[in-house]
């Protein structure tokens, strides 16, 4: 009878506890459904720029899946590769097929030089030529040959851990000022809820700033991942990705009522931003599911890293990435301060 009470009072505690049984039941299926659109998506289609290049090598790069565009001039065709339009460049040397690959993404490289390796054997077993097969050669815009996935990867690697970890023990902390009464007690003093925020947001800053600053240098200095640009930039975006996650997980702690319910919203906030930070190819995923991404702060800092320490960009490349990042942690914070109404009303 005791164990049958206790049971009893599991299931009606489960039963109002609408938040736990969406986790348990919902929430799974919708990160379920997203893995599926992600990995279940179309080929990539390497995107090669042609110049000057034969008919039957540009038909032949099409036809093993290719997406081919032809340029007249060099110039254009470089400027498409520097701003990531395509994946590589193919012109002539020599009689031979010589690729400038953008380099970045080791994934895209392979596929290009898949293509190009067999659209190459191809032509020459159509002509029968006897002589030695011309294999393309490859160049890179950036990185290298010996550029592994970490140092591909390492600019989201760095920016997701510095936004989970941020994101929940800001959270969290904030919820224990709460539900301590520490908060209650601020709130009942003359301080507005602005200086409120901004009073939590630095003190908790002073500590995300430290771990944003100790993650970004111990990937660049200890484990020696690429880094081509200005280190001060790397700062720069860390702390205001840092400062994303604080001024969200402060927000959202506001709609928990335990620590518990504040983890919740780690499957609902941070699995989606993973998907649709770089860590997989959006190229392949449906365009309907791809605008999530634009709503993401995590892809936007990824993006300045990866253009910072892979592509070695400056200012002017990581402008916009800069603005959104401290846009979206103004907005969060101003939302915090119109949550802070449902304790004390002003």
């Amino acid at each position: 009878m005791r164990i049958r009470a206790l049971i009893i009072r599991i299931i009606r505690q489960f039963v109002h506890d609408k938040r736990t049984l969406a986790l348990l039941i919902l929430v799974p299926l919708i990160v379920l459904s997203l893995i599926n659109l992600i990995f279940d998506g179309d080929t990539y289609q390497p995107k090669i720029g042609a110049v000057q290049l034969p008919d039957p090598i540009a038909q032949n790069l099409v036809r093993h899946g290719a997406e081919v565009t032809v340029f007249d001039k060099a110039e254009d065709a470089e400027e498409a590769l520097s701003g990531r339009e395509i994946d590589a460049i193919v012109r002539l040397e020599g009689g031979a097929p010589r690729v400038m690959l953008e380099g970045t993404d080791p994934a895209r490289n392979r596929a290009v030089m898949a293509v190009m390796q067999a659209a190459v054997q191809e032509l020459v077993s159509a002509q029968s030529r006897t002589e030695a097969v011309p294999l393309p050669t490859f160049d890179y815009l950036h990185g290298g040959a010996d550029m592994s996935t970490f140092d591909s990867l390492s600019p989201v690697l760095i920016g997701l851990f510095a936004f989970f970890f941020v994101f929940l023990i800001a959270g969290v902390s904030f919820l224990r000022e709460r539900t301590s009464g520490t908060l209650e007690r601020l709130l009942a003093t003359p301080l507005r809820r602005r200086e409120i925020v901004a009073g939590y947001t630095a003190g908790f800053g002073i500590f995300t700033s430290l771990q944003a600053v100790l993650i970004a240098g111990y990937a660049i200095d200890v484990l020696g991942s690429l880094m081509t640009g200005n280190f001060g930039y790397v700062l720069l975006i860390m702390l205001l990705l840092s400062l994303t996650a604080l001024s969200l997980g402060t927000f959202l702690s506001a709609f928990a009522h335990t620590e518990f319910q504040m983890i919740q919203f780690i499957p609902l906030v941070i699995v989606p931003q993973v998907f649709f930070s770089g860590l997989f190819d959006l190229e392949s995923i449906s365009p309907w599911l791809r605008w999530l991404s634009h709503v993401t702060p995590l892809k936007y800092g990824a993006d300045a890293l990866r253009d910072v320490m892979i592509r070695g960009e400056g200012w002017s490349a990581i402008a916009r990435e800069v603005y959104v990042l401290l846009g979206l942690a103004l907005a969060f914070m101003a939302a915090n301060v119109l949550a802070l109404r449902k304790h004390r009303k002003i």
